[in-house]
């Protein structure tokens, strides 16, 4: 007999061998599962009886905000009548909300950096009746920016705890624009006398 058909047949044998063995340990694998799947068939359904709440009992007169309603039903035997008072509600700002008006102030005061930030800092200089460098605006600009997140988020923290206002974003902008104008003209006039360009009366 021919070597290479020899080392084939045997190859072969091997081959078919270790394909029965798969498929002994397949069968084995599908009758555990059906044995499984008739057991699970064999116990009883779980059955949950009928919930009953009695939303008659909870009386609200005026709500704002959110209720969370968290009673339960054996307590309310014994309860004959919910009143909430609204005077004391404050909920709080969700976090889409918050996050949404960070993105709409900051948004707002990018846009005022770009496009007012040149003539603040002209103003300034012309108030004050000096000249500096123009890398002095830059260093204005990119350091009102590094501080602008916690400026931000100190207003809206500051508004969370005051008094509920319709449109609190539009507040705090004009606040944060006001404080670049302060910021800008306080900076000018505590540079040191040796960089500022003097204008001449």
């Amino acid at each position: 007999m021919n070597t290479e058909i020899f080392q084939y047949v045997n190859w072969l044998h091997s081959f078919v061998d270790q394909q029965s063995r798969t498929l002994t340990g397949l069968e084995s694998m599908v009758k555990q599962l059906q044995e499984e799947v008739a057991r699970l068939k064999e116990r009883p359904p779980v059955q949950i009886g009928t919930i009953q709440y009695s939303f008659d009992q909870l009386k609200v007169e005026t709500l704002e905000g959110t209720l969370n309603i968290g009673v339960n039903p054996a307590d309310l035997e014994g309860i004959s009548d919910f009143a909430v008072g609204n005077n004391d509600i404050n909920a709080p700002v969700s976090p889409k909300h918050h996050f949404q008006r960070t993105v709409e102030i900051e948004t707002a005061i990018q846009g005022y950096l770009e496009t007012e930030l040149p003539d603040i800092f002209r103003t300034a200089q012309e108030q004050l009746n000096m000249t500096v460098d123009e890398s002095y605006f830059t260093f204005i600009k990119e350091d009102i920016k590094k501080q602008l997140s916690n400026r931000i988020a100190a207003h809206l923290k500051e508004s969370a705890s005051g008094e509920r206002n319709d449109d609190p974003s539009g507040g705090i902008i004009e606040k944060i624009k006001q404080e670049i104008k302060n910021g800008v003209y306080v900076f000018l006039q505590q540079l040191p006398d040796h960089v500022k360009g003097m204008k001449s009366e």
